[in-house]
This record gives structure tokens, C-alpha cells and sequence, in this order.
């Protein structure tokens, strides 16, 4: 109750009692609520997914000077943290206290490097996520119009000091490879149309007219629509490719790595950091990768022996990639595929956890505008508050690409039990709201994901070799990728380098591959989660079923492994060593 108060009088403007003279407990909860109430108001796009529509009308600050002050702000939370004595809160006040200062120091430590003016990259741009306002923020009545149309009245400033920022990358010769940039142009220029009625913006006033909008105020609004698109927002996109195709491609880097940038070296070994929350270095990070390689190999090559296939891994992996047995002749084919298996695997679920999340998903195609250039497919979580589900979204381009054998495993990391179990339930836990909605421990989400692959074989997804190929090579992939980046980022390997390793080891198509290197190449250390975090849990679930024997329960497991949202490694395995002695003390059933 204190906690809903406090946060209630932060989010309003409420006078609050000073934190000095309060006791550790009530100081702690006031910082709690001051900082989810900063945070609210500098990210307000999650504030409108969270229904906090005091920020319906802003788009936030993509400046060097925004990006300064904020930094500064979240120094000044830590510093009161810090003078709060930890000793003197509750277990669960203490690792609350330790993940937002993280998560704070995460935050200040960006901000010293120059690429924090990375606002874009091959698949995902400020461009890009405001495009999709229309379809991410449901509009139900005359009040949420107006406030899309002051969105659509603001981009244009909000265009300009986005480009100002990327300028001083181009200044400082810290732009993206140009090879991973390729086409990058077209997710911008697919925007800028003549006709307004025909802009995915004026989406909203192509349905029909709510019925609690009057006529003669949705023909207004139509209209001043049409006006804002052709006036202020198109005008903004062709900024914005004048921008990138006259300054930003012709200064684009010929080198593969984060090394070839000013500081470079110095921005990979923060983004580790960040993105494994440990003190592994690139080069253990790569020898283990190369391990993990070895061993999955050895798993491949029994998996061939057993499908009588005539030839050694690597013929079936040509095999895999180059019959067309194994590929969907349509796009409807690839969906139903799709939407099929997540509807088995729902089905599944309540085998394997004891909790299950409210929140529905759905399955959709990948947008046209970003799909030749971004990944198999991928999740974006939902909102109770916006109306709007989690979503898995599948990649229907190149369909020469997206082998029907590969679909069990993907379909379980992207959606159930993979992201959206997790994250769907993150919002339903009983934590702080930062930890809820704001902390995105990337090593932990997507250890979940590649840990939730495993998980088919539980629910006997896996039921062909080429299935069961498509999964371990899905695995592979992952190991992969602790070489590759680290390849990239810290050994100087090319950009063919990276492809000829994943070619020769996974049996990912050639198409997927070079999306997947080009995706390392502009956002390093991110593929360096999946396979740690993973190992992570794989290693705490042997731990709890050799410890526990007959006492083993694996729903009650992956339950302790969610119930405290995404956290650090340790943190994880803290918590969960914990619940594997209370369970060992407890009289078998």
C-alpha cells in the first residue's frame, strides 16, 4: 500500500515527504517511485503502452543534450540509493536496490561512449518505430485521435534532432559497416507517398468511424490527418533519406567490428558487459563458443546417422538447405505452419509450468517495409492497458529461405514457452514497476528463449530428424555466435569470415546467415546472451535434478526460474540455489 501511494503521488505531482528522515524501508520505496515517475516521463511511448496518457502527445528526446540530462538524472538516483543502508532493508527491497542501480550505472556508463548516438540500425530506426504507431497503440475514441494527430504534428522536430544526433556519429567516423546497411534506404523511402490516404499513418481513418465519435468530428480529423501526413511527416522522411543517402551511406565504415570505430574496443567491452551481465572476456566468450561448436557437432552427426541419410553433416545440412520438400510454396503456407504449432504448443503449456500469463498473442507476418532486411522472425510483448496482445511475428519473404523444419524451434523461442511466457507473466508479477516494464535483462530473456527450444523435446515437437536437425542446428546457430561476434568485435574477422563459419557449422540458409552477421556487425554483444543465458539454466536445471531426484518437479522449476522477472546471472542462480534447498528440506509427497 505505501508503495501505491507513493507512486500515485509521484506520477501526479503530489507533495512527498522527504527521504533524508524516513526509515531505510520508506526511503527506498520513495526513490522507487520518483524514478518509475522519471522514467514514465522520458519514455513516453512506454508510458502510452502502460495507459498513462498524460504522455499521449509526446515523443520523447532523441538529443545529445536530452540524452546528457538524463544521464546526470540517473547518476543523481544512484547517489541517493546509495546513501540508503542496505543492511537495513528487506531481502526483496535489497535486490530491488541491486537491480535498479545497475540497471542506472548501465545507463551513465552508455552515455560516456560516442556511439550512444546509435539510434538506428539495419532493422530498426526511430523511422520504423513511429511507422508502427497506428498499429501498436489501438485508438478508441475522439481523445485518442487528437492525441495520434499532436504525434504525427510533432515528428518532424522530433526527425530533426534524431538526424542531428546521427550526424555527430558521422562526425566521429562511428557509423554502421556499409555492408550491413545495405537497402537500409528502402525502410525510409517506403514512407514518403504522394497520395496521404495511401500512408500507413492515415490507417486509423481508413476503418470504419467509432461510434462515439461524432461525424462531422471524424471528417475533421480525416482531414487534418491527410494535411499533418502530407505536410509535416512525409516532408520529415524525405529529411531523413536526404540525410542518410547525402551524409551518413557515402560515410559509412568499410571495416566489420566495433574496433575500427573511435573507441571501439572500449564500447564492445561495455556492451559484454552489458549483454551477459558478467566479467567474461571476449576471448573466454570465444573459446567457449568454439566448444559449444564442438559438442553440438558430435550431436549432429548421430542425428544424420540415425535419419540413414547417405552422407557426413555436412551433405545433410546441403540436403536440408536445398530441397524443396522442406520449404513453404506460399507465404499463407508459412503462416498456417505457424499459427498451427503455436496453437499445438499452447496446449503443451500447462505440462510444463504451473503459471500462465493472462495476455494473449497472435501470430502476424513481418511488416514489407523492414523484411527483406531483418531476421526469421521475432516478438513484440503486449500491453493489458493498450489493448494489445504479445505478437510473433514470422518473416514471409524469401521463402526459399524459411524451411518448414525449422518452425517447431523458432515457434517455441518467440512465443510459448519462450518470450512470450515470459514476458507476458513479467508484467503480472508482483514486483516494482521498473521491474516489470523498464529492466530488459537481454541474457536472461534470451537464455529463456534458447533454454524454451529444449523444451520441445519435451512436448515431442522434434518428431523428424530434419526437425530434430533444424533444432540442434538452431542451437548451433546460438554457439555460433559467441565466435562470430567475438570474432567480429575483438579478433578483426571479416564479414565472410563470420558467414563462412555459420555456413560451414549450422544448417541455417545462406539468405539467414548474412541477415544474421550484418545483425552482429551493427549490434554488438547482443548474440552473446542467448547461449550464455542458456547454459545458465540448463546448468541449474541439472543441478535441481540431480540434487532433488524423485522430489523433482519441473513446472514448480520453471516457475522459481520466472517469478522474478529477468534479472542478472546471479542473481538467477542465487535465487533458484535458494529454492533448490528449500525443496530438498522438504518430506517427499
Amino acid at each position: 500500500m505505501i508503495r501505491a501511494l507513493m507512486l500515485a503521488a509521484a506520477v501526479t505531482g503530489a507533495p512527498l515527504a522527504s527521504a533524508q528522515a524516513a526509515p531505510a524501508g520508506e526511503a527506498f520505496q520513495q526513490v522507487l517511485a520518483d524514478h518509475w515517475a522519471w522514467h514514465l516521463r522520458t519514455n513516453p511511448r512506454q508510458a502510452r503502452l502502460l495507459g498513462h496518457k498524460q504522455y499521449a502527445r509526446e515523443l520523447g528526446d532523441p538529443s545529445l543534450a536530452g540524452m546528457d540530462a538524463e544521464a546526470r538524472e540517473a547518476a543523481a538516483f544512484i547517489a541517493r540509493l546509495d546513501a540508503i543502508p542496505a543492511a537495513e532493508l528487506s531481502p526483496a527491497d535489497r535486490i530491488d536496490l541491486q537491480i535498479l542501480r545497475r540497471d542506472l550505472a548501465d545507463q551513465v556508463e552508455r552515455n560516456r561512449h560516442v556511439q550512444r548516438a546509435q539510434l538506428f540500425s539495419n532493422r530498426r530506426g526511430w523511422h520504423l518505430q513511429f511507422a508502427r504507431e497506428a498499429e501498436e497503440f489501438p485508438l478508441f475514441n475522439k481523445a485518442d485521435h487528437e492525441d495520434y494527430l499532436a504525434r504525427l504534428a510533432a515528428y518532424p522536430a522530433y526527425n530533426r534532432k534524431a538526424i542531428e544526433t546521427t550526424r555527430s556519429l558521422v562526425k566521429a567516423g562511428a557509423t554502421h559497416p556499409c555492408a550491413a546497411m545495405a537497402g537500409f534506404e528502402r525502410s525510409i523511402a517506403t514512407h514518403i507517398v504522394a497520395d496521404p490516404t495511401a500512408s500507413d499513418f492515415y490507417a486509423p481513418f481508413r476503418k470504419a468511424r467509432p461510434t462515439n465519435i461524432p461525424e462531422a468530428d471524424w471528417q475533421a480529423m480525416s482531414a487534418r490527418a491527410r494535411e499533418l501526413i502530407a505536410t509535416a511527416v512525409v516532408p520529415a522522411y524525405r529529411d531523413f533519406q536526404s540525410f542518410y543517402v547525402g551524409e551518413y551511406q557515402p560515410r559509412c565504415r568499410k571495416d566489420h567490428g566495433d574496433a575500427g570505430m573511435p573507441g571501439g574496443r572500449e564500447w564492445y567491452a561495455y556492451k559484454v558487459r552489458l549483454m551477459t551481465t558478467t566479467e567474461r572476456t571476449p576471448d573466454e566468450i570465444h573459446r567457449l563458443g568454439l566448444s559449444e561448436v564442438a559438442r553440438i557437432r558430435a550431436e549432429m552427426d548421430q542425428v544424420v546417422k540415425r535419419s540413414g541419410f547417405k552422407g557426413d553433416r555436412r551433405a545433410y545440412a546441403e540436403h536440408l538447405r536445398t530441397d524443396p520438400q522442406y520449404y513453404p510454396k506460399s507465404a499463407d503456407e508459412l503462416m498456417r505452419e505457424a499459427s498451427f504449432l503455436a496453437k499445438k504448443i499452447d496446449g503443451e503449456m500447462p505440462k510444463l509450468f504451473g503459471r500462465l500469463p493472462r495476455m494473449p498473442y497472435t501470430v502476424k507476418e513481418v511488416p514489407a517495409s523492414i523484411a527483406a532486411g531483418t531476421t526469421t522472425a521475432y516478438y513484440n510483448r503486449g500491453s493489458l492497458e493498450a489493448g494489445l496482445p504479445g505478437v510473433y511475428y514470422v518473416n514471409t519473404t524469401k521463402l526459399d529461405q524459411r524451411p518448414l523444419f525449422e518452425m517447431p524451434a523458432l515457434t517455441v523461442h518467440e512465443a510459448v514457452p519462450g518470450h512470450h511466457q515470459q514476458l507476458a507473466l513479467q508484467q503480472e508479477l508482483d514486483l516494482p514497476e521498473f521491474r516489470r516494464h523498464a529492466v530488459s535483462f537481454t541474457v536472461f530473456s534470451e537464455g529463456w528463449g534458447l533454454y524454451s527450444e529444449r523444451l520441445g523435446i519435451d512436448m515431442g515437437l522434434y518428431d523428424t530428424p530434419a526437425k530434430d536437425f533444424g533444432r540442434l542446428s538452431y542451437e548451433m546457430w546460438r554457439a555460433c555466435r559467441l565466435v562470430v561476434d567475438t570474432g567480429l568485435h575483438s579478433k578483426g574477422w571479416t564479414r565472410e569470415q563470420a558467414i563462412e563459419f555459420m555456413l560451414e557449422n549450422t544448417a541455417l540458409s545462406r539468405a539467414n546467415i548474412e541477415a544474421e552477421v550484418h545483425r552482429y556487425m551493427v549490434d554488438s554483444g547482443q548474440a552473446l546472451a542467448y547461449k550464455l543465458g542458456e547454459l545458465k539454466f540448463r546448468e541449474l536445471r541439472g543441478k535441481a535434478e540431480q540434487t532433488l531426484g524423485p522430489k523433482f518437479d519441473l513446472r514448480a522449476f520453471h516457475d522459481a526460474v520466472l517469478e522474478n522477472g529477468a534479472v542478472p546471472l546471479d542473481v538467477v542462480d542465487a535465487h533458484v540455489n535458494a529454492w533448490i534447498a528449500a525443496q530438498a528440506g522438504k518430506p517427499a509427497s
